[in-house]
């Protein structure tokens, strides 16, 4: 069973990698055309919510897995599809109708407190229902049905506090997914992270090289993905280890400024600033 779902590993990621590659120069092109270009941290005009290539790299290789092997992969792999659908489209949302004047979610739960609705606010919202469906689908428990809610959440914001420059969130992505195929090598629902990382490796060059922005469309991906295969994979007590640093890393980013702690640190920025135009 192991080399079977190890060769579904590799055969997922050599599709969505090759989805990606084949598809991403057109969508640039259209969201070029279409006018949906954002100034990034040097004020450059690039197109922004090319994350879009996440989920539409993800479709074929799922539906393969279900359609190879319903038994493992079918409850998974509709999850998966939910889950990242939903939040590139609320992505998306936030990057084409969205203000920039409200950040965070301390930001954005002020102004729902106050009667207004950002994008921010939306996307927080219709999150938090998403991750409760998700939960209450995989969960035996009310205990673990919050759990795997607020983790699934989490996660998504979490890759979101990355991505303020060129491939941050990305390489925030990979580090998470090594991290999950360490503990839990042997999970046939690490396919979900392994497809999502197939078409990120194609994308990510053109984020480092600062020609594309995967905006909200693409973090939120991201987000999604390791947060449905962290609920999914993670032992309980593991779970809830991931669930306190999730908590205690978005009580930090609310105090403390992410680029430049890691602009500080040799280390982290060397990581940070490794395969980008200098």
């Amino acid at each position: 069973m192991n080399q079977q779902i190890y060769f579904h590993l590799l055969l997922s990621i050599v599709i969505s990698y090759i989805i990606a590659r084949m598809i991403l120069p057109s969508i640039l092109r259209l969201i070029t055309e279409a006018g949906y270009v954002r100034p990034n941290f040097r004020g450059d005009q690039i197109p922004v919510g090319v994350g879009l290539v996440f989920f539409l790299s993800a479709i074929l290789p799922t539906g393969l897995l279900i359609f190879v092997n319903r038994d493992i992969y079918q409850i998974g792999g509709l999850l998966y599809l939910f889950v990242l659908g939903s939040m590139t489209l609320l992505g998306m949302t936030d990057d084409i109708f969205g203000s920039r004047a409200d950040s965070g979610l301390r930001g954005h739960l002020k102004k729902m407190l106050r009667g207004e609705l950002t994008t921010g606010g939306l996307k927080l919202v219709v999150g938090g229902i998403m991750s409760l469906v998700v939960a209450i689908n995989i969960s035996n428990h009310w205990q673990e049905i919050i759990v795997n809610t607020l983790v699934v959440a989490l996660s998504v914001n979490a890759i979101n506090l990355l991505d303020l420059r060129p491939g941050r969130a990305g390489k925030g992505f990979l580090l998470a997914g090594v991290i999950l195929g360490l503990i839990s090598w042997s999970s046939s629902h690490l396919v979900w992270c392994v497809i999502t990382a197939g078409a990120l490796l194609a994308y990510l060059p053109s984020d480092l090289k600062a020609r594309a922005m995967m905006g909200d469309t693409g973090s939120n991906a991201l987000g999604a993905t390791i947060g449905i295969t962290s609920v999914l994979v993670l032992p309980e007590n593991l779970k809830m280890g991931y669930l306190i640093l999730l908590i205690a890393f978005h009580i930090f980013t609310e105090k403390y400024s992410l680029t430049k702690i890691i602009e500080k640190n040799k280390m982290l920025n060397y990581l940070d600033q490794l395969g980008r135009n200098q």
